[in-house]
C-alpha cells in the first residue's frame, strides 16, 4: 500500500498544524482578554492571559535580543539537522519529535519578532488590537510571547510545621504556558523517552559533517 505522506511532507504537516493552532489561539488571547484576565475551565485548568519577555514557562533568564536571536540561530541548526535526517531516511517517530520541537520554536519567534510592532499593548484596562505595522507597543524583535494554559493541579499550604515555608501558599505545577510550548516538551520528553539511543547513535556522524 502506497504511503500518504513521505517523511518530508510529514514534517512540513506537522509544522504548519501546530504554527496555525498557536497562533489561532494566541491571537484569540490577545485581542479578546484582557492582561491577567482569567477565564476558569475547571478547577485545574484555566485560559489565564499573561506575556512574558522569556523563554518557555515564563522564565525570564537572559535579554531579550540575546534570547530572540538564539531563538533565531537554534531554529536555523534545527531545520538543516530535520533536512539532513529525512534526506537519510531516519526513523519517523524520531522526525515527529524534532519536527514539533521545531514548529514550537517557531511559534515563540513570531510572537518575539512581530507581535512587537503588530499589536497595542495589553493592560488591565485595555484588550490589544491590531495596529499598522511599527505603531505597535515594541520595536522588531521585542515583542512578548503570549501564555495562556495554566493548570493548578494542587492548591494548598505548606504544613506549619516544615521550617522556613510551613504556612505559606504552595500550588503544584503552576507555570503558564502556550500551545508552542506544549509542542516543544512533548517533542523533547519522547525524545528523549523513546529515542535517547537513537539520538546518540546518530548525532556523532552529523557533529562530524559539520566540522569538515
Amino acid at each position: 500500500m502506497k504511503k500518504l505522506l513521505t517523511k518530508g511532507q510529514l514534517a512540513v504537516l506537522i509544522v504548519f498544524g501546530v504554527l496555525i493552532v498557536d497562533q489561532i489561539i494566541k491571537v484569540w488571547v490577545k485581542t479578546t482578554m484582557y492582561w491577567h484576565e482569567s477565564i476558569r475551565i475547571t478547577d485545574w485548568f484555566y485560559i489565564y492571559f499573561t506575556e512574558n519577555n522569556g523563554m518557555a514557562f515564563g522564565m525570564e533568564i537572559f535579554g531579550k535580543l540575546f534570547l530572540t536571536t538564539f531563538r533565531l540561530a537554534a531554529v536555523g541548526l534545527i531545520i538543516w539537522y530535520l533536512a539532513r535526517i529525512i534526506k537519510r531516511n531516519y526513523k519517523t517517530g524520531y522526525i515527529v519529535c524534532l519536527s514539533l520541537i521545531l514548529a514550537g520554536a517557531i511559534g515563540n519567534i513570531i510572537d518575539s519578532v512581530f507581535y512587537g510592532v503588530i499589536f497595542s499593548e495589553s493592560t488591565h484596562s485595555a484588550i490589544a488590537s491590531f495596529v499598522p505595522v511599527g505603531e505597535g507597543y515594541a520595536e522588531w524583535l521585542y515583542g512578548k510571547v503570549v501564555d495562556m494554559f495554566y493548570f493548578p493541579l494542587i492548591e494548598t499550604n505548606w504544613p506549619e510545621w516544615i521550617p522556613g515555608i510551613g504556612g505559606d501558599h504552595f500550588i503544584f505545577f503552576s507555570p503558564i504556558f502556550n500551545f508552542a510550548d506544549a509542542a516543544i516538551s512533548c517533542g523533547i520528553v519522547a525524545l528523549l523517552l523513546f529515542y535517547g539511543k537513537y539520538l546518540n547513535k546518530n548525532i556523532q556522524p552529523l557533529a562530524e559533517e559539520v566540522k569538515e
